[in-house]
Formats: C-alpha cells, sequence, structure tokens
C-alpha cells in the first residue's frame, strides 16, 4: 500500500504515540501491539494529524532537517506505508 502525496495520513482510533519516560523511549501503541519509535518515526508521526498531506508532511521535515526533498519523501512514504500496512496509520 503506497500513499499518494495528496493523502493525509492520520493515527487511527486506538493508536497513540506516547514517551515511556522510565525507558527513555517513544512508543507506538495500538491493542496488542506496541512499536518502538525512533526519533526520525517520532518526527513523522506527530505529523500524522489528517489534516497534513504526505506532500507537506514532507515539505514540513524537509524545511526543519535541511535535507533534500527527494531523500525525506522516500524515507517518509516508506515509513507511513508500513505503518499503514501494520494498520497503525490510516492513509
Amino acid at each position: 500500500m503506497t500513499p499518494g502525496p495528496d493523502c493525509k495520513p492520520r493515527l487511527p482510533r486506538g493508536v497513540r504515540l506516547k514517551h515511556d519516560a522510565v525507558r527513555g523511549e517513544w512508543l507506538l501503541l495500538a491493542p496488542e501491539r506496541v512499536i518502538k519509535a525512533n526519533p526520525v518515526a517520532v518526527a513523522v508521526i506527530e505529523k500524522c494529524d489528517g489534516v497534513r498531506s504526505l506532500s507537506e508532511i514532507v515539505d514540513d521535515l524537509a524545511q526543519a532537517y535541511q535535507a533534500p526533498r527527494e531523500t525525506i519523501e522516500r524515507d517518509v512514504t516508506k515509513l507511513v506505508s508500513d505503518l499503514a500496512t501494520k494498520r497503525m496509520v490510516d492513509l
């Protein structure tokens, strides 16, 4: 499932991003599932609000990290696609 640039990814009902202060790590929590999220994934997931398009998320991150847009787009698309396959993000 490859998301298009106009899709507006969001966390589905029952899925949330939470910081575990004890372990010092971010977790993406869903019923009966937990995924550890690295800082890059957290930056992407925090922007998956159902309002911003994938293209806008990529633009925001490319500007914030001063990185080539093509690289950011490839990485964000892959992450969102993987999370959508696991039903952790709705497109």
